[in-house]
Order: structure tokens, then C-alpha cells, then sequence
């Protein structure tokens, strides 16, 4: 979170008719906080941290969004935090041994809220060989965890193609909530020029649609993926590639993305677009020792 004239400002960046824009937000989205106002804290089910963990001396438990009566119905457990927001941050973390000698490790990530606090944590899961011989097509499983180290969410890649000339293999992802129960799917959809997707449900029905740009290439600036109604064109969130900085951009693969989306959408379709952020990531930010990053469905 930035600082500015004493103000907290959101990790988003504004302008005129953006997401950002103070003076026209659109529905379902807060992008600044009121001035004078302090902003709302909102926690993940789990103990306050005490003084041995970085907390402070007499703060306040976080209250439980778990218990008779609190958990909203078709929540999955583990989820409940999400039902709070309209925005969230994902961070790759910095792998030393990938950054030094090129050795493709197995990606983790910190997923945060607007104000910078750790909700959830995920790391990819598969072998050596897979890694660094299929790139980052590479197939995988992903766990998400919550703050008290319970997984609560489950990402599954196959392995496919990525490009426009296989269009009967294009890239897709099933997400599960709890670990073993589907949610929903991401499925690329094929178009010559575009990178898209759908956001489907548990039973394949397509629910949102996901639309990227011809050039998935940051050069000193954001990549945006807009998020679509399944029937309409008009824009509802997006996920969005930021700008890490030079030195991060072109030395590592280390990625900062945000997801928008309205606040009363659906909590498994949050949950979905958090799996659709991954599988972007790996499709057109991920670099494997030598190779370049891929920025469009040409290659």
C-alpha cells in the first residue's frame, strides 16, 4: 500500500473512467477509502498474532466469520473471507535459486487484500522434471491455504497447448472447494488474435467471460484481462498484470497480479477467477531458464 499526503491509497492504478476513477467508481468496486475515514479491517477466520509472532501486546482477536448462524449458504469452507471483498493481490515470491542459476522451482505466491494483509497462501506442486523439461505449459496441482495452514482450495492443470494453431488442445484449469469438490473450470477459448477464456461453473456452464489483449506484454506498464458477462460486452473487474519494476521484470519471473471483481458476485466465481489469474500467470508471464515469456497465442 502506498502513501500519499498522509492518505492510504489502493495498489490500483487510477485514471479517468478506470476502475480507479474516485469520482465515478462503478458498481461493486472501492478503490479508495473516504478521506478522514479509517479504513475497515477485515480479518480471515484465525487467532489475532501475539507478541512472539509479530503481534502486538493486547490486540484484538479477529472476530470468527465461522459458527452457527455466520456461514453464508454454497460458501465452501475456508472461503468465507471472500464473500468481504471486491479485490484482492496475489505476489509471487522470489526464489532464490531460480533467480542465481536459472533452475525453475515450484512457484509459490501470497494472496493479500487490498490493504496488504495475508489471507491465503499457494504453491504449486509437481515434479523436477516437469518443471524444467514442459516449461510453463507444464501440468500441476496448486493448494491454497488459509492463515491457519488448512488447504481449502485446489487448482488442477493438465497438461495442453497454448497456441492458436491447436485448437482442439487449448489450456484449461478445474478449480476445487473444498479439495475434492469441483467448482468450476477455466477453458481458453480459441480466437485467432485474443488471449480468452471462459469462467465456467461446476457442471461446465459458462458463467463469465475473460478477455485479454492482443499483446500480453507489460513493457513499463499493466496487462489487463477484462472480466465480461457471459452475454454482454460491459466490463464487471479484471484481473491485472502489474508493473513489478525493471530489475524484478527482467531477472526474474517474480509476478504481482490484482483481481477486481463486484462484490456480491458469487463466491465460487471469485474463487474461480483466483485460478484463472494463475493459469494466465503460467501461460504468458512464466520464464523457464532461457526461453522468453510467451505474449501472444501465436507461439
Amino acid at each position: 500500500m502506498a502513501h500519499h499526503g498522509g492518505q492510504m491509497v489502493a495498489p490500483y492504478p487510477s485514471g479517468p473512467g478506470g476502475y480507479g476513477d474516485p469520482q465515478a467508481p462503478p458498481p461493486g468496486f472501492n478503490m479508495s477509502y473516504d478521506q478522514g475515514q479509517p479504513p475497515v479491517v477485515m480479518y480471515q477466520p484465525g487467532p489475532a498474532p501475539g507478541p512472539e509472532y509479530g503481534g502486538h501486546p493486547g490486540a484484538i482477536s479477529p472476530a470468527p466469520l465461522s459458527g452457527p448462524g455466520n456461514v453464508p449458504v454454497g460458501v465452501p469452507p475456508g472461503l468465507e473471507y471472500l464473500t468481504q471483498v471486491d479485490q484482492i493481490l496475489i505476489h509471487q515470491k522470489v526464489e532464490l535459486l531460480e533467480a542465481f542459476i536459472g533452475f525453475e522451482t515450484n512457484n509459490q505466491y501470497e494472496i493479500k487484500n487490498s490493504l496488504g494483509q495475508k489471507i491465503y497462501k499457494a504453491k504449486e506442486k509437481n515434479d523436477c522434471c516437469t518443471r524444467n523439461c514442459c516449461g510453463s505449459l507444464r501440468s500441476f496441482d496448486m493448494k491454497i491455504k488459509d492463515n491457519m495452514d488448512r488447504e481449502v482450495m485446489r487448482l488442477i492443470r493438465p497438461f495442453r497447448c497454448v497456441s492458436c494453431w491447436c485448437p482442439c488442445c487449448l489450456q484449461e484449469m478445474e478449480v476445487q472447494a473444498p479439495p475434492g469438490t469441483t467448482i468450476g473450470y477455466i477453458k481458453q477459448d480459441w480466437h485467432p488474435f485474443l488471449p480468452r477464456f471462459s469462467i465456467q461453473g461446476a457442471n461446465k456452464e459458462t458463467c463469465l467471460k475473460l478477455e485479454g489483449p492482443c499483446l500480453a506484454c507489460n513493457c513499463c506498464g499493466d496487462v489487463n484481462f477484462e472480466l465480461k458477462g457471459k452475454d454482454n460486452d460491459k466490463p464487471i473487474g479484471r484481473i491485472s498484470k502489474q508493473w513489478s519494476g525493471l530489475l524484478k521484470e527482467v531477472f526474474t519471473d517474480t509476478d504481482n497480479f490484482g483481481i477486481q471483481f463486484p462484490l456480491d458476485m458469487d463466491v465460487k466465481m471469485k474463487a474461480v477467477l483466483l485460478g484463472a489469474c494463475f493459469l494466465i500467470d503460467f501461460m504468458f508471464f512464466e520464464k523457464v531458464g532461457e526461453a522468453n515469456q510467451r505474449s501472444t497465442v501465436f507461439s
